[in-house]
This record gives structure tokens, sequence and C-alpha cells, in this order.
């Protein structure tokens, strides 16, 4: 470069848009000549901008176009896309990169056997995310060309924590060996890769400069070695730079305040930067490429899709200091006005999301007119494509899906998951119903599921003992009641069985090789899923991630236990983005913020705008403190703050923009963004697009609601039934519409699969060992606490009720047997256990299980319930309610126990809970002269048989209708609450 020429630098305003205007410009110098114009080359800074810098050509051009070369300067094959511009044929090559997976492999070995040599061991799921996060750390230094060596000159006080401390020594050691590592692979780093090939860049144009033109447009990256080649394309012949949205019209003294600063002579110490400035980034880019911000100017080109000057000074004043914001008062009317940009709150997510796709699809009402959905929530932007899909119009988010959360992925942590908790019911039936498993035939498919419906419905409940086994024995040895259910599920698990048992067999096999894990995991995925598991770009993505993943784990950590391999799996499917093919909507789109950068539509949408979301909270730095980091000069964490704002005022230069936010998200209310705030300060006049949410909430609301009424069913007499017992009389009297749900209807309520153990099941399994103990052990008091041992013991108990339930109950039935013996010494003995009966009366057959029957030395009997709860209350069994124990009195009289007869003077409950300071609490219904609200004993039975035959008259043998919760204090149970639609009458009638 002849000494004293200007350099060619430009920048293209917030307002334009920059990709047309680039295209624009270029033809308009170039495009004289159809070969002048392939002869040049355009530097760009990621292949998604080459992909919109090419599309912009083909708007400008009208017609057939030879472009110029497009190079993105962040593609790993620099060297391949620049081609003959840097002919390195006369030079020694530069060594290949390292796989960036055998890296993090590597890292993740080095981290693991260090953290073992400190004595702070840690698994190959946690070494595998330290080491992602080291390589992005090592990865900065080699960016910023910060020689590792300096961590060992760092001038360190007693400040630093001592965690810090750890870390720090570290992550030295790690980079002490990892220069030996490379060598031995006779490999470097990629980032190492691409500076040297800038450099060699640099080097070859300044002695022989490309004949074609040279333009560097829309990189904003201030890497050293990037500010280095766009120096040396500005300096070339017919070489120019192109800034994205660089402000000139800001003052020089506000422009100086955002830094770097120099250390001040006398402390030493630096004036803190504005980092989180959006222009920041380009300030610190101009200090290293040498040039000042007034030798640029603007770029002489427009486009349709640009909105007015306007905007960009607007822009650049909301996005001001925070110290001169005190300036705003001072600002014409004219500069602060936001025309064409509105914006709206909305209640929730799922609200935004709604109001977007309106503004989307509103958009494809008008011919030719474009849209675009920017933000950094993946969530939102998921949501958005979903809405968008009800219409038929298919948007894909350009910005990809995590690996983990598409199908081939689920797949994979499905199989790990399941294995890992030793097929525990919810993650077993998770893999077993994946919509990829057996999906290769339609037939097939249905058998399938409808064996594994089976398999759920027979693991509804507590969950059973763990593994396979554990599955098998509960099938063949569960409950009596549930024989049928079993058996139905019995067929489909053996052939369900041996398809996972080589992955059960090697996850029970202790630490093994990674490569044996992916091995068997592979396999077992086949086998289930076939090719549906590897096709499609989400399968394929998939395989190369496993098949990269076999190839590299020898060089990683020599051993992993199978339980961390779900965590480990994930950490690197989530770091898997899969990008749609083509084949979306031409004209709209959804973007995150990295493809955003040098797009444009005619309505831009800016989504998600709360505080943490946009933008994000900094990610911390697991290795180095911000304190080090600063010291070393790399970039601080609050730096992308400052590309997130930059981010946003680049999405705000189209002549349409809306702006939206959702006031709370799933858990708390939100808060707004600071660039949202600063608007809003800036145009307190800014439009409001409350049509968006209005239309939002009016989409899925009906025209009319039509609550329903009270159910009250009246079936023929002949058609109730005429079979009842006694524990239904009661919920027959207070809730007959669940009676008659549960009887006539047949709908039982299920368990959930892996089910907490409920009352019911505690009180079946108390119940279980109070028989066994009075039929098989003499009701000797030792062997029921034997008895109790064997349930804890049992696998199928959960380990919570082994840890909590179970040390109580063992109080409770010590006072049992205490309390049984009491009575034994006063004459008494235990009749019958756990008996069953039926009566014939008023017209219906009556059954019951009585849990206890003892018979007095004067021959009557004493009917006994045992309670984990508490007992029913005197009101209740006054009001006639609670009359099971009467009931079953009237059945004991009338000789329906075999080889029980006899008159009922005592009823009894024994319940189980804590009373005071001891467990056990011995109640009763009756006294002998019914004062004190109870009922008196000899009167007890036949009020029970007087309450049951009027309620069997009324409902059984009468017409009377089943309402719902006809005496709803008594109705205490709501598993039918949701048929009923209790929500939509209760109170109201």
């Amino acid at each position: 470069m002849a000494e004293g020429r200007r350099l060619s630098l430009y920048t293209i305003p917030i307002h334009r848009a920059f990709a047309d205007a680039l295209a624009v410009g270029l033809i308009r110098r170039f495009g004289g000549d159809r070969l002048a114009l392939a002869q040049g080359m355009v530097l760009v800074p990621t292949n998604r901008a080459k992909r919109t810098v090419q599309e912009a050509f083909v708007r400008a051009s009208g017609g057939g176009l030879l472009l110029p070369r497009l190079v993105a300067i962040g593609d790993p094959e620099l060297d391949e896309g620049v081609g003959s511009f840097a002919d390195p044929a006369d030079q020694e090559p530069i060594p290949p990169a390292i796989d960036p997976l055998a890296r993090r492999m590597i890292l993740a070995r080095l981290v693991t056997e260090e953290r073992q040599r400190a004595g702070r061991p840690v698994d190959a799921a946690e070494a595998v995310r330290l080491a992602g996060d080291l390589a992005a750390t090592l990865d900065q230094l080699l960016v910023e060309e910060v020689d590792p060596a300096r961590l060992r000159t760092l001038d360190l006080d007693e400040t630093l924590s001592a965690h810090w401390e750890r870390s720090l020594d570290l992550f030295r050691i790690v980079l002490d060996r990892w220069p030996g590592e490379l060598a031995a692979l006779g490999r470097i780093d990629l980032a190492d890769r691409r500076t040297r090939l800038l450099g060699r860049l640099c080097a070859r144009w300044a002695v022989d400069p490309p004949k074609g033109f040279v333009c560097a447009a829309g990189i904003a990256t201030n890497a050293p070695a990037i500010a280095r080649i766009q120096r040396c394309v500005a300096g070339l012949p017919r070489g120019m730079v192109v800034l994205p949205g660089l402000d000139l019209a800001m003052d020089d003294d506000e422009w100086a305040s955002l830094g770097p600063h120099a250390p001040d002579p006398v402390t030493g110490r630096r004036k803190r930067s504005i980092e989180t400035h959006p222009q920041y980034h380009l300030k610190l880019l101009l200090d290293r490429m040498g040039v000042n911000r007034h030798e640029f100017v603007r770029w002489q080109a427009a486009s349709e899709h640009d909105a007015t000057p306007t905007r960009s000074r607007a822009i650049a004043t909301a996005l001001s200091p925070a110290e001169r914001t005190h300036h705003w008062i001072d600002v014409p009317a004219a500069d602060r006005r936001l025309s064409g940009v509105r914006m709206v709150e909305l209640a929730t997510p799922a609200e935004e999301a709604q109001a977007i796709a309106v503004a989307l699809r509103e958009a494809l009402e008008t011919p030719g007119r474009t849209a675009a959905l920017v933000t950094p929530d993946r969530m939102l932007a998921r949501r958005v494509a979903a809405h968008m899909a009800r219409w038929g119009v298919s948007v894909d988010d350009s910005a990809g899906q995590p690996l983990s959360l598409l199908a081939p992925g689920t797949l994979l942590l499905a199989l790990v998951e399941a294995a890992a908790q030793a097929f525990a019911p919810v993650a077993l039936l998770s893999l077993l119903k994946h919509p990829l498993v057996k999906s290769g035939d339609a037939e097939q498919r249905v058998l399938w599921l409808d064996g594994v419906r089976r398999l759920d419905r027979a693991l509804r409940g507590p969950r059973p003992a763990p593994g396979l086994a554990g599955i098998e024995r509960h099938l063949r040895e569960g409950e009596p009641r549930d024989a049928a259910i079993r058996a139905a599920a019995a067929g489909f698990w053996e052939i369900a069985c041996p398809l996972l048992t080589p992955l059960a067999d090697i996850f029970a096999s202790g630490p093994q090789p990674l490569v044996r894990l992916l091995g068997v995991l592979r396999e077992t995925a086949t086998t289930l899923a076939g090719d549906a598991a590897w096709s499609r770009p989400e399968g394929r993505a998939a395989a190369e991630l496993i098949a990269a993943l076999e190839e590299q784990a020898a060089i990683g950590p020599p051993l992993v236990d199978p339980r961390v391999l779900p965590a480990l799996l994930r950490t690197l499917l989530d770091e898997v983005a899969v990008r749609p093919p083509q084949g979306a909507h031409p004209r709209l789109a959804i973007l995150g913020l990295l493809e955003a950068r040098l797009q444009t539509a005619d309505l831009m949408i800016l989504g998600g705008l709360n505080e943490g979301v946009w933008p994000a909270l900094p990610s911390p730095d697991p290795w180095l403190a911000p304190r080090i980091r600063a010291d070393l000069g790399l970039p601080g964490l609050e730096r992308r703050i400052g590309l997130a704002a930059h981010d946003f005022a680049g999405a705000m230069g189209a002549p349409d923009v809306v702006l939206t936010r959702a006031a709370r998200d799933a858990t708390a209310p939100t808060i707004a963004s600071r660039l949202w705030l600063r608007l809003q300060a800036l145009d307190d006049n800014l439009e409001r697009a409350g049509h968006l949410r209005d239309w939002a909430r009016a989409i899925d609301r009906p025209a009319s609601f039509a609550a329903a009424a009270r159910p009250a069913p009246r079936p023929p007499v002949a058609q109730r039934p005429r079979r009842i017992s006694v524990t239904e009389v009661d919920r027959m009297k207070a809730d007959p519409y669940a009676f008659y749900a549960r009887r006539m209807l047949r709908l039982s309520p299920m368990d959930a699969v892996d089910a907490d153990a409920t009352a019911a099941w505690r009180g079946t399994a108390v119940h279980g060992v109070l028989e066994r103990w009075a039929r098989e052990d003499g009701l000797d008091p030792a062997k029921l606490r034997r008895r109790l041992q064997a349930l804890s013991d049992d696998p199928r108990t959960h380990p919570l009720l082994r840890a909590l339930w179970v040390p109580r109950l063992r109080e409770a039935i010590d006072w049992v047997a205490s309390l049984t013996h009491q009575k034994l010494a006063e004459g008494r003995d235990v009749a019958a256990v756990e008996c069953d009966g039926k009566l014939a009366i008023a017209g219906v057959e009556l059954s019951g299980k009585a849990d206890r029957i003892d018979r007095a030395a004067d021959g009557s009997l004493a009917i006994i319930d045992y309670k984990t709860g508490k007992a029913p209350s005197g009101k209740a069994v006054a009001a006639g309610y609670s009359l099971q124990l009467g009931l079953l009195g009237l059945m004991a009289e009338r000789g329906c126990f075999a080889g029980v007869r006899g008159t009922a003077s005592a009823f009894e409950y024994w319940s189980l809970i804590k009373d005071k300071d001891s467990f056990g609490k011995f109640t009763t219904p009756v006294n002998a002269n019914g004062t004190g609200g109870k009922i008196a004993t000899a009167e007890f039975v036949a009020t029970a048989l007087r309450h049951f035959e009027d309620a069997v008259a009324r409902f059984l043998t009468g017409d009377e209708a089943f309402t719902a919760k006809l005496v709803p204090e008594y109705a205490i149970y709501a598993d039918y609450d949701q048929l009923m639609r209790r929500d939509e009458w209760y109170g109201r009638e």
C-alpha cells in the first residue's frame, strides 16, 4: 500500500438493510463489467451471512449475475474458501486442526486425571462438561492471542478464593499438558489455525494484492487476527471494509468514554470500560485496526427495505451510556420518535407466541411482504412455529434445535435413562412408547403400542423391584386382584424384555470403556427403532455423533460409570444444533441472534424482550475468575450484553418493527428488558400493537360459554345394581353420582405409574401383615415385628416408605400387639380375621370384609377395624354416615361370616396414627348410654340397618336420581370431580 493512501472504510447505518445495500453498492461499482464483479471476493462473518448476501445479490440484479466469491471468515475450512486468492503452493502447509470432539475427550481425560491426583475426583459426565468450558476458555486465549504462559506470571493476592485457586491450578496443569497432546497427534487448535491462515493471507496480500476487489462486509468481531485482516483489506488498492451500524454521530467524548482505557499513571488502575454498550466491540475493533472512527464514511447505497434515517438516530440515543441519558431531554422530539416501531406486552409466553404467530400470518396477506421473528428464546421460537403449523404454514427456526429435543436424541436419552434407573416404570414406558420404536411398519407399530398399553396398566401403582427381573417378578407375583391385567401384559413382556437385556447387562456391570457402552447403546437403538433412528437430518446427526464418540472414546476418560451416561450424552446432544433443510415458507423466517445478523425483512418481530432472555445473563467461566480474565485481557463476561444490544439495534432497522414480551413466565413475574425500558423512556408515545394481543386472546376463545348443569342421571330401576359392599354405602348416600360412575359406568380411577404408596396401598400392606400374624404366628408379638421387617426388606417397598413410614409403623404394631394381648387377658378370643361375607337384605346383596372379629367371654362379638389413618368422627356416624362397623355387626349377627355368629356388643377402631407422644389410638363410635353425641351400643346395628334400607330404597330399588355431591361435607373423594365437571356448577346451585 502506498504511503498516505486513504483507507477504504465504510459503514452501513442501522436503518438500512445491510445485505441489500451492500449488494446494490457493489453492483453499482463493479457491475458494469460482468467479469470484474465475478473476480472479486466478499469476506463475511458466517456461512449464514454468505447465504444472506447471495440472496441480496439476486434481488439487486434483477436477472442473471456472476457473483463474487463469498468467503466466511468463521468457516473452519477458510483456506479452501479463499482458494487461489491465497495460493499456499510455495509455503509449508499449516497443520490440520484437531477435531473438536477429539479435543473435548482429551481435555476430559486430562481433567479426570488431574482431579484424581488432587483427591477431588469427578465422574466422566462432569469431566466432559468441564472440558467443554475449558475448551471455550482456551479458544478465547487463542483468539485474543494471549499466551497461556502469562497465567504463571499473574500477581495474585490473598483475595482470590480457594475455589478459584484450585481451578486456576488445574487450568495451568491442563494447559501445560495440552501442547504435548497436540504434538503427538500432529494437530493444532482450530482457533490457532484460523489465526495462522489469516496471518498468511495478510502477508501474501501485502506483497501481491488480488487483481479483483476484496470487500470485508459485516465483520464486527474484534479479535486481533480479524482486525489485522480487515486493516489489510482496507489498504488494498481495490479493497474496502464495510462495518454494520457504526455510530458516526456519537460525540467524541461519549465515544472515548466507552473504553478500553489506559492505566492511570498514578494508581495504575484502569477506568472501567462500558462493555455492555452496543458500540464497544466496534470501538475495540477500530482500536485494533489502528483506524479512527472519522475515517469511515457512509456507504452510498440504499434499498427498498430501509427504514427512515430517524430510526438510526433514535436507536443510538436510546442505547447511549447510562451517564449520558440525562441529555435525552435536549434531543429534539423528531429525533426521539420511533415511527414504525410498535410494542405489545402479553400476559404469558403462550400468549406472546400466539400474538407473534398472528402477526406473521397477517404479513402473508400482503403479496410479497416478508416477516421474521428474531429471538434468543428457543422455546418461544418453537411455540411460534407450532402455532403457524395450525394454518398449514411451515416456518423453520434457522438457529436449529438441539439434537436432545429431536426424536433420535430423545430415543438415545430414553434408552440410557431407562437403563440408569434400573428400568423404573416411568422411564421404561417412556422408552417403549417412543415414536421411533417399531415405527417402520404401521401394523407392527399398532401391535407394539397395544402391548405397551397392557404393560402400562400392569405397572400402575407403586414401583416394582428394580431391573428387568423385578418387572418380570411383578407380572408373575403381583396382587391377586390384578392377576388378569398382569397376565395380559406378560406376553408382551416376553417379547420386549430380550430387546433390552444387553443394555441392562452392561449397565449392571460397573464402570466400562465408553466405546463398549456406546456400542451396546447403538445396537439397542437399532434393534428397537431400525433405520428410523438414523434417518432424516436429525437421525444422521445422531449417527454422526455416536460414530464420532466411538472413534474418539479411546482418548477420553478410560472408564465411565454407566449411571452417568445420561448426563454425559445430554451434554453432547444439547450442543448439536440440527438446522432444518430448505423448504419452509419463503417469506417467513425465525432467527436466532447470530442468524439475524445482516438480515432484514419488511416486518421484524423482536420477541422475548425480558431481562435474562434478551440480553441473556452472562454465563460464568468455571475456570478463570473475573479478575483473572481482566488481568489477562480476555473479554469480560458482560461484553455479551453489548453484543446482544448491537444485535437488537441491527434488527430494529426494518421499516416495520414489533417488540414483544411476556409479563410472566412459567413460574413468576418477569422483568422487562433494559432495551425495552430504554425505548419506552425515550419515546413515551411509542405505538402499541394492542390488536395483536386482542387477536391472540380471541383466537381460542369460544363465542359463548355454556356451563354444565349438576349431573343427576336417573337410569331405569331394572338396570341399577343389586349388589353393594359395606364400603360403598357411604359413597352412594353422600355422592350418588360417584357411585353411579363406578358401578354403572364401570369407571374406576387408575393409579399413576410409579405412584407413591397411597393410603389404600399402605392399608392393604398393614392388613396383610396383621392377617398373617393372626393366622400363622399365633399372635406372637416377636413374630409380628419379623413380619414387618419382611415388608420393609421386600424390594418392592419404596425406599422412602422404608426410611420414613416403617419406623413409625413399628411402634404402631407394637401397640396393636400390646392391645391385642390386653383384650385376650380380659377373656377375648380372636374369632376371625379378614373374613368375607354376604347378606341378602332389602332386595339387594350386601357384601363386606371384617378386619377382625373377637369373641368376648360372654359370647358376644367385637367388630374391629384397623385404620392406618384417622377413624371416622362421631359426628359422621351420628349423621348416618361411616356405618361400616354397624353393617358388619349386622352381617355377623346373621351368621354371614363362616364360623362366627352372635350379638355384636363392641365396635372398635384401632388406628395406627400418632396420638400425643405415642403411636396407636383406640376409639369407638358407640357407648352404652348413647351419650356424648354417640349412638347407644345396643341400637347401633339397628340404626345402620335403617339407614342402609333407606339408601337402598332410594337409589337401588327406587328411581331417585344419582345426584352429584348430594351431601358435599361427606363426599370427600374427588375421583369423579372432573367427570361430573364439578367446577362448572358447584356453588352456583
